[in-house]
């Protein structure tokens, strides 16, 4: 068994290899490490999944975005999973937990780069068919959105970046 709890300053270093562990030292070349670049995660949507021992098994972070610099979003990711963990379900309850959460905290749009296939169950959907654009190389196919609020895509289009801005709203 596992819990779902808030990530604490400590947690950093062991997250750092867990990431490691799952996506190697050369994810930070990738385009979403671009866009999240001086920004700081939303703390509220941080979150760990520690077993009934409290070991690390599993992160996630989101990341406050902007859509053609006007429609807010959050970025999700990294979410990463102890290997000798995975297919337990726990990075499921990870992903639907957070984004209850972010539902409860008004954020309308959740933002990924991921496979289509294990993200089509949460509600994401191409976000290139819908005209997002990210400001580098990512798959056509994995760039993915999903709404966390009737209607939350209409109208939604153009370059994604970070939205550094939103620390400073949130005070």
């Amino acid at each position: 068994m596992f819990k779902i709890l808030s990530e604490k300053p400590q947690d950093a270093a062991t997250i750092e290899i867990l990431l490691d562990e799952c996506f190697g030292k050369d994810r930070f070349t990738k385009t979403v490490y671009t866009v999240r670049k001086n920004l700081f995660p939303i703390w509220e949507l941080s979150l760990v999944a520690r077993s009934d021992e409290g070991e690390l098994l599993a992160s996630i972070r989101y990341w406050p975005l902007l859509v053609g610099n006007m429609h807010d979003a959050i970025l999700l990711g990294p979410i990463a999973v102890q290997p000798s963990h995975q297919g337990e379900g726990i990075g499921v309850a990870l992903i639907r937990y957070s984004m209850e959460q972010a539902k409860k905290l008004g954020h309308k749009r959740v933002i990924l780069v991921g496979d289509p296939e294990y993200y089509e169950r949460f509600g994401f959907v191409s976000a290139a068919d819908l005209g997002l654009e990210l400001p580098g190389p990512v798959e056509r196919r994995r760039f993915l959105i999903a709404p966390l609020e009737e209607g939350a895509l209409d109208g939604v289009s153009g370059m994604v970046s970070g939205n550094p801005a939103a620390e400073m709203m949130r005070g």
